[in-house]
């Protein structure tokens, strides 16, 4: 696992690191509940540079990458940002990417850690189709700027505010991308000029944000994590990625069949819920504990957090027929469903 260590304290603050799956970035910078409210009435950037980052080149690349994902990338114009998914061939989710096109190269940004196993499955499927997938994680940054004032503090920044579902270059490298579905807009920026962009944005207006608060914004949104809000039998339907990583008038893929018949015959097994933990206890249970009903597992959390209006609030992923009043648990949580 490439897991990037690269926290900077320099031209931020002191910063408290984050732990688990995104170490090597701030967790909050003394005040969590505070940069979380900056997120929702104003404008701060977050540091995620812990996500692995990887390129594909070539001339048969957007073909290629069409015939083995969940979204249409075949027609990408220059400078167009999506997401897209991996399925198994049962449909059930394996790998959540990033993509953007610019400059005659697709860009994929994921998890931290899954580079390696993004990149085994792009060299499996290669083939003989001319294209080159490398991973160069430890040489770029994602940076993300986030809030209802982003727009005019990267204007002030100097940096480019792309339209939904669009990527800008940057000078030196690098480009500005918002994901369709998304306010926030993600820099793409080399390794070496992370710092000095980070200090350009605070010096813009923007506010330093940790991990802590980005997902808390996050599970309030009821936006799912690969990883987090998935298992490894979760289906697209389940979390709210069809139409969003899943296109659905697109030609044949690996899990295709499981997608159609779902989404044109049924319904799936579970669903993704917002709920709110009694917080008997300050420590938040784990992702993946069980959630239960009367001792039986009727579903699992995701991320739990202390969101700063809505107290312990987690994702969880569910039976679809759980009534929103059942008396649910999750370690020593009774846990409510928010409608």
């Amino acid at each position: 696992m490439n897991i990037k260590m690269s926290l900077s304290t320099s031209s931020l603050g002191r910063a408290v690191p984050a732990a688990g799956v995104d170490p090597g970035v701030a967790w909050h910078y003394g005040d969590p509940l505070r940069e979380q409210r900056l997120l929702e009435t104003g404008v701060g950037v977050v540091d995620r540079s812990n996500r692995d980052v990887l390129t594909v080149t070539g001339p048969d690349r957007l073909p290629w990458l069409h015939s083995i994902c969940s979204q249409h990338l075949e027609a990408l114009a220059d400078g167009d940002s999506t997401e897209a998914l991996v399925l198994s061939p049962h449909g059930h989710v394996e790998q959540h990417w990033a993509v953007t096109e610019l400059a005659e190269t697709a860009w994929i940004d994921t998890e931290p850690g899954a580079a390696a196993e993004v990149l085994g499955y792009l060299e499996k499927m290669r083939f003989l189709r001319r294209v080159e997938s490398t991973d160069v994680s430890a040489e770029w940054a994602v940076l993300t700027v986030a809030g209802p004032a982003v727009e005019p503090v990267l204007a002030v920044a100097g940096l480019p505010v792309p339209a939904a579902g669009r990527a800008s270059a940057l000078d030196g490298g690098g480009f500005a991308r918002r994901l369709p579905h998304r306010a926030e807009i993600d820099l793409l920026v080399t390794a070496g000029q992370k710092d000095e962009m980070l200090a350009r944005l605070v010096a813009a207006g923007a506010a330093p944000v940790g991990m802590w608060a980005y997902e808390a914004i996050r599970v309030a949104a009821r936006r799912p994590r690969f990883g987090f809000e998935t298992d490894h039998r979760t289906i697209p339907h389940e979390v709210g990625w069809i139409g969003v990583a899943v296109h659905l008038q697109k030609g044949c893929y690996r899990g295709q069949e499981t997608v159609a018949r779902v989404h044109n015959l049924g319904k799936p097994p579970r669903r993704l819920v917002l709920v709110h933990l009694s917080g008997e206890s300050d420590d938040l249970p784990e992702p993946g504990t069980p959630v239960l009903l009367d001792g039986r597992t009727v579903g699992f959390l995701g991320t739990a957090v202390q969101h700063y209006e809505l107290g312990p609030v987690a994702l969880a992923v569910v039976k679809r027929t759980l009534p929103d009043d059942a008396p649910i648990t999750a370690g020593a949580s009774a846990l409510r469903i928010d409608p």
